[in-house]
């Protein structure tokens, strides 16, 4: 069998790589043969890297192989009679990947294709072009926070070690509530699906109340004891983690994973834990609700019993979700966790260290 060529990387050939991946004028394709090359260098096989790039295993091989022949440098560029030929000059694409990265229109936020073609003398067409193959995509934003938790690095190996390797004879919880949820009865009934056309609904509605559902979600099995209660205070709180005691066999430890809010730490909450010694809570780091796997059961609810139903009455509401619910116990499938807490730290290291940098450079200006 045909064995990949090994990666070894001296610490100056791992510093550039990374800066190319990180750097937003980057080419994509540059990027993209950069991660590949790390993720070689970290023992990943041509099989995973290919699945987790979403590149084809021959091209990961490839560009595998050209980097021990070649080196860093090869990432950047085709060999000779390659691919198309460019038609803009370099120094052009250049400019314009600049401007888009490190520049504002007047008056405006972010770039358009029509502004950015009149600012550089080129056609819409070739500014999508090029936005394309540099991966760039100006009218999208994406929300993100950093944590600046003190016991952040603590806190991530003890919740990422439950995932990964759970205790033995004990059950792993993740756990939260998913507030406010708003029983929304549309004003004129929508049509339906059919060939050629789109289910609608309509955008304004009538409001009913809300109602929180409580979710602990089995982290090996999938399956989820779930109740709606009417708010979200401490009493709440202590009648759901009553449930989980009543519902787990007694023989097992029980661990929840939960986040940081106050009614999860109240005296009374604390006294009947104490008298409950085979709780044990593990608590997220600040504002990282995305290190608690539940959330990703709260996305699939939200999406498919919730955004688009129709709820005359809260009690409708409490309905869809308790039949969703049964439906997703029958056959429950575990959500599986693949990040280690090293590369979530590593991540969260670079993005401190971009966000530091960031705000420097305002503070300049």
């Amino acid at each position: 069998m045909r064995r990949a060529v090994e990666v070894v990387l001296t610490k100056e050939e791992r510093k550039e790589l990374e800066r190319i991946v990180r750097a937003p004028t980057s080419a994509l394709r540059a990027v993209r043969r950069a991660r590949v090359v790390l993720l070689a260098a970290d023992g990943w096989t041509n099989d995973r890297i290919a699945e987790r790039l979403e590149m084809g295993k021959n091209t990961v091989g490839r560009w595998r192989r050209r980097f021990v022949a070649e080196g860093v440098d090869v990432l950047g560029r085709d060999r000779p009679g390659r691919g198309r030929k460019p038609v803009i000059p370099k120094e052009i694409t250049d400019e314009v990947v600049r401007k888009t990265t490190m520049e504002k229109p007047p008056g405006r936020t972010h770039w358009s294709r029509a502004s950015m073609a009149a600012a550089v003398g080129l056609s819409e067409s070739t500014i999508g072009r090029i936005w394309r193959a540099h991966g760039l995509r100006p009218h999208r934003v994406e929300t993100f926070k950093v944590s600046k938790d003190p016991d952040f690095a603590q806190k991530l190996e003890d919740i990422v070690g439950l995932y990964l390797a759970p205790p033995e004879n004990a059950v792993v919880f993740s756990v939260d509530e998913k507030s406010q949820i708003q029983a929304l009865d549309r004003t004129q009934p929508g049509l339906p699906l059919k060939k050629g056309r789109a289910g609608t609904m309509t955008h304004d509605y009538k409001r009913h109340g809300t109602t929180t559902l409580f979710a602990a979600l089995n982290v090996l099995t999938g399956a989820v004891v779930g109740v709606c209660q009417p708010s979200h205070t401490h009493a709440e709180w202590l009648k759901f983690l009553k449930r989980i005691d009543r519902e787990t066999p007694k023989s097992k430890q029980i661990h929840v994973i939960c986040d940081n809010y106050s009614t999860h730490k109240h005296p009374t909450v604390r006294a009947w834990l104490e008298k409950h010694s085979r709780f044990h809570l593990h608590f997220t780091p600040t504002s990282a609700s995305w290190l608690n796997m539940v959330e990703r059961f709260f996305r699939d609810i939200t999406v498919n019993a919730i955004r688009r139903g129709t709820f005359t009455s809260v009690h409708d509401l409490i309905d869809a979700i308790d039949a969703y619910l049964i439906e997703h116990n029958r056959a429950p499938k575990p959500f599986i966790w693949t990040a280690s807490a090293t590369d979530i730290l590593a991540k969260v290291v670079r993005a401190r260290e971009t966000l530091e940098t960031r705000i420097r450079g305002l503070q300049v200006n």
